[in-house]
């Protein structure tokens, strides 16, 4: 019995020893994550082959191809509409936007002769201190949206900016531009000229901006986005017209008036003349 208890304990002590050493589990480690490999590798050796294997391939643009003038841009700049000349400090405006809320010599310095009918300006006139042409400039990037000539206005280009939103350049003499190019803020669109619906300006370039068709006062979004012009609520410039075609007709009726009564006041005269005689 001693001898059989001394066997145990010897092989006890072997073993401590064993599991002492430094490598025992890290290659009983290694051993078993062998072992749990090849089961893995052996159970997937013998999957069937008609079982339909989940497809993790990638098909570039499936169905979602994006053609090259559909492609986003990245970072483009935002645009504040810009005085359409070179620099500013050269030019001067000599016909100032209708403001029906400006005072009446604002009003009046706003309104355009033309022999005996008068018309608010629907945008700005500029013209060079020196009196000579200059270049005038897309205000903004857009498309040319047309290109007209026309006896009164003088040559007229209109750049389309978003839906609804236009810029419109008169009394061109020269233009650079044909409709449908694209241009960039800071393009030359033509060259300041006369025009016959006003000719007290002299040598100048009419500037509008419009939205929706309705002319707006370019002074009030030069150095502004087009956002701004977006979310604004734009009646001004159907008030100013309504306003100004009102006066023109009281005028007109009110002239006409006048001319009656001094033709009542010849006839009258006339026959006192002949009951004297």
């Amino acid at each position: 019995m001693r001898e059989e208890e001394k066997k145990r304990s010897s092989r006890k002590i072997g073993m401590k020893n064993f599991f002492k050493k430094k490598r025992v589990f890290p290659a009983i480690y290694i051993g078993a994550a062998a072992i749990l490999l090849t089961t893995f590798l052996v159970w997937q050796a013998r999957t069937p082959d008609n079982v339909e294997q989940p497809d993790f391939s990638y098909e570039e643009n499936a169905e979602r191809q994006i053609a090259d003038e559909d492609a986003l841009e990245v970072g483009k700049p935002v645009e504040d509409f810009s005085w359409p000349v070179a620099n500013e400090d050269d030019i001067e405006v000599v016909t100032y936007f209708y403001d029906t809320t400006a005072s009446d010599e604002e009003q009046e310095a706003a309104i355009i002769y033309d022999g005996n009918n008068f018309y608010p300006s629907t945008g700005i006139a500029i013209a060079a201190k020196d009196g000579e042409t200059f270049d005038v400039q897309a205000a903004m990037s857009g498309k040319v949206k047309a290109v007209k000539e026309d006896t009164v206005l003088g040559n007229v280009v209109v750049i389309e900016h978003a839906e609804g939103i236009e810029t419109v350049y008169q009394s061109l003499q020269n233009v650079n531009v044909t409709e449908g190019d694209e241009v960039k803020q800071g393009e030359v669109v033509g060259k300041a000229g006369r025009s016959l619906l006003n000719e007290e300006a002299g040598i100048h370039a009419h500037f509008e901006i419009r939205k929706d068709g309705v002319p707006v006062n370019p002074l009030n979004y030069f150095k502004k986005s087009l956002t701004t012009l977006q979310n604004q609520e734009v009646t001004e410039g159907e008030e100013a017209d309504e306003d100004a075609s009102e006066e023109t007709e009281e005028q007109d009726e009110t002239g006409t008036s006048e001319e009656d009564s001094s033709n009542e006041d010849e006839e009258n005269r006339d026959a006192n003349e002949n009951d004297q005689e």
